[in-house]
């Protein structure tokens, strides 16, 4: 049995691991067997530099933070070892880099994951590694919004160069009709 002590450690990282998963918009389950330190230390660089926290975890502790909860089917693939990535802001930043990094390595591989509260499968985080990173996204929908815009300027441009050109084309028959004006009230 073990002490009061070592379950009160344990009973706060299942709290802190239930608070990651709480807070996170996204999470992918890895089992890192086989990778180098070098490797390794390489990959935790690259989601710490996309604000995704990487820990190793126990199975038994994650399997308890998830019990009761819209994440339990992840309990499935909790077998060998395993680390999990999550993100609190950007769904698709741990999908892309793991899945990437397992591509490259062959004993690493992707075991599972959740997006939004939900768990997805292999394929939805497929699909989630190969969307274009948040900053692309966003560079495309200002783009979108800006080429409506900038129609809409070349436009008006177009017609005030029109118009522009167009008074010194109409002065020319106004000045002929003056003199016809004129003409005609002295004819009588």
């Amino acid at each position: 049995m073990p002490s009061a002590k070592v379950l009160e450690q344990k009973k706060q990282q299942v709290a802190e691991i239930s608070e990651k998963l709480n807070s996170a918009v996204a999470g992918v389950l890895v089992d890192y067997k086989g990778i180098t330190v070098a490797d390794d230390t390489v990959l935790r660089a690259n989601l710490r530099k996309a604000g995704v926290d990487y820990a190793v975890v126990k199975n038994t502790l994650l399997t308890l933070a998830v019990k009761g909860t819209a994440l339990e089917g992840l309990t499935s693939v909790l077998e060998g070892t395993t680390a999990l990535a999550v993100s609190k802001d950007d769904a698709v930043a741990s999908a892309k880099i793991l899945s990437e990094f397992a591509e490259k390595h062959e004993n690493f591989s992707v075991k599972g994951g959740f997006l939004d509260g939900e768990v997805i499968s292999l394929e939805k985080i497929d699909s989630l590694a190969k969307l274009p990173s948040k900053e692309v996204l966003l560079a495309t929908v200002a783009a979108a919004f800006q080429a409506p815009m900038a129609s809409f300027a070349r436009a008006i441009n177009a017609i005030v160069e029109k118009d522009g050109e167009a008074p010194a084309a109409e002065e020319a028959p106004a000045e002929e009709a003056a003199p016809a004006a004129e003409e005609a009230p002295a004819a009588e």
